[in-house]
């Protein structure tokens, strides 16, 4: 009788959970699909003699719960829109692509401002860790393909108007 008392209790526990666990998917997925753009300010790529190859409306990802977070879930992108990551030193860096829908091209920038490399074409929910090579201050990511519709390589010089600060 106690095992019987004992399996109802360890049921209910678990399909209690699995509700919960549904309950909490669901929430992601409809927070995922309100996600949306928010141009915070503008940024220019340009070669080394300071002509413009690319230019890119930007959102921050400033605090660690911005940066662990970046584009996961969002399902669209424009082609002129990126996400500018601010971290506060210059090392090596590590991206992935967990949660990540849309095929990125990453750019790693160090903290004069410069490409150091690129990882071209990260594909969407990919766990592989895709390093900086270099020590890197910033990333820059955008639409998978476009580095190279760009010509962007390391040395181009990046710089960005932050509309939040006057």
């Amino acid at each position: 009788m106690k095992f019987l008392y004992f399996l109802f209790i360890s049921l209910g526990i678990f399909f209690s959970a699995c509700q919960q666990s549904s309950k909490q998917n669901k929430a992601v997925q409809h927070a995922s699909d309100q996600i949306g753009f928010t141009k915070e300010g503008t940024l220019i790529i340009s070669d080394s003699l300071g002509q413009p190859k690319a230019r890119f409306d930007i959102e921050f990802a400033r605090d660690d719960y911005e940066r662990e977070t970046g584009l996961m879930y969002r399902k669209t992108m424009q082609d002129n829109q990126a996400m500018l990551f601010i971290f506060k030193d210059e090392q090596p860096r590590y991206f992935w692509m967990k949660n990540t829908y849309i095929p990125l091209d990453i750019i790693y920038i160090n903290a004069g401002k410069q490409i150091v490399s690129i990882a071209k074409n990260a594909q969407p929910m990919d766990e592989t860790s895709l390093p900086s090579r270099l020590p890197a201050q910033y990333v820059l990511e955008i639409k998978a393909g476009l580095s190279d519709e760009y010509a962007l390589q390391k040395g181009d010089k990046v710089s960005w108007k932050d509309f939040s600060k006057k």
